[in-house]
């Protein structure tokens, strides 16, 4: 479940920074998305969060779920702030549709 967790975290960080118009200059130059398409990516980004929430308080309950999804939080977004965007951004885009799946695979299994 915590792959699950880190993957969906990382993916919807993802999705909430490319809503960002600073982040689509950096990924995409000046050809950044519409405003609708980014007011898109904001509601999928914090649905998937909602999602990664649910998931984690219906695995782990209510007394460890929450802390279980924190921690997913911080760690997807410290390797999403501090190590992709500044250094590898044109990895943020493939990785985000990647980890959720292999979470999936793993929680799986």
């Amino acid at each position: 479940m915590m792959a699950l967790a880190l993957g969906l975290s990382f993916s919807a960080f993802a999705t909430l920074s490319l809503a960002m118009e600073k982040h689509q200059q950096d990924l995409y130059g000046k050809a950044a998305a519409s405003p609708a398409r980014r007011r898109l990516w904001r509601g999928l980004g914090w649905a998937v969060l909602a999602l990664g929430t649910g998931l984690c308080v219906r695995a782990h309950g209510w007394a460890l779920g929450p802390v279980i999804w924190l921690g997913a939080l911080t760690a997807a977004g410290l390797v999403l702030a501090l190590a992709l965007h500044p250094y590898r951004p044109r990895w943020v885009v493939p990785l985000a549709w990647t980890l959720p799946l292999a979470g999936l695979l793993v929680a799986l299994c």
